[in-house]
């Protein structure tokens, strides 16, 4: 069960974020001030900290600053705050993400799982390359090889490819890849996904009628297999026409 700590003074969101995480599973712990988030962040070492900038004894922003040169845990900032000069400070100064307000908890709910699958529990190091069939990315160098031969992806291309290798064999919706690769929990256009991913495939030197690597399952979503564990064909109704934008 995942530990998250609220630092939030509004005593109506505070409450209602920690009984909407706690029925969603969560461990939920929270801190009216700043200083005393802190505190607690040292003493009780939570595995995810929710962050509000407007406090009452200290600014949000040199809580996270104090909080970064003592710990590593995973923040989120949630602030009423969106100018873009206090959204780039922040991630600068070490925050994981950055949330306007007014959210959903379920918005929230998403930022906090995509933060969690980034950083891991801490235990395991992270891969500096994937293996799947003759698909080899080097996550450190951002260079990707299919059976040795270079293949040029964009910068966005390699973050949806790293992002399905690292779940290989799992179904992702469009939902989480808009939510872990374009940081867009809050929304966004399914056709964003579709292309990248048509785009993908023909870098793959494949097609959605055709399926080597990149799996589409109807309506739920995308898995990414070595061709060897999958079926070649896709089950639905592709037809192998048009531009490969359809449906993931």
């Amino acid at each position: 069960m995942a530990q998250v700590l609220i630092i939030e003074d509004d005593a109506r969101i505070r409450p209602l974020l920690m009984r909407s995480l706690g029925e969603r599973g969560y461990a939920v712990s929270s801190a009216p001030t700043g200083m005393q988030g802190l505190s607690m962040a040292v003493e009780t070492r939570p595995d995810l900290v929710i962050l509000d900038l407007g406090l009452p004894d200290v600014d949000g922003t040199q809580v996270l600053s104090m909080l970064r040169s003592v710990s590593d845990v995973p923040v989120i900032v949630a602030s009423a705050r969106d100018d873009d000069p206090t959204l780039v400070s922040c991630l600068d100064a070490g925050a994981d993400d950055y949330v306007v307000k007014p959210y959903t908890t379920a918005q929230l709910e998403a930022r906090i799982r995509a933060v969690m699958r980034r950083v891991g529990s801490g235990a395991r190091a992270p891969r500096t390359s994937l293996v799947v069939g003759g698909l080899e990315i080097d996550v450190a160098a951002r260079r990707t090889t299919l059976d040795g031969t270079p293949v040029d992806l964009s910068p966005r291309e390699f973050d949806l490819l790293r992002h399905l290798a690292e779940r290989e064999g799992e179904v992702v919706t469009k939902k989480e890849l808009l939510t872990d690769v374009w940081n867009q929990a809050w929304g966004g256009s399914d056709k964003t996904v579709d292309v990248h991913l048509s785009w993908l495939r023909r870098k793959l030197g494949e097609s959605a009628s055709q399926p080597r690597y990149l799996h589409t399952v109807r309506g739920v979503g995308v898995r990414l297999a070595a061709p060897e564990d999958t079926p070649r064909a896709v089950t639905g109704t592709d037809t192998g026409t048009g531009t490969d934008t359809g449906d993931v």
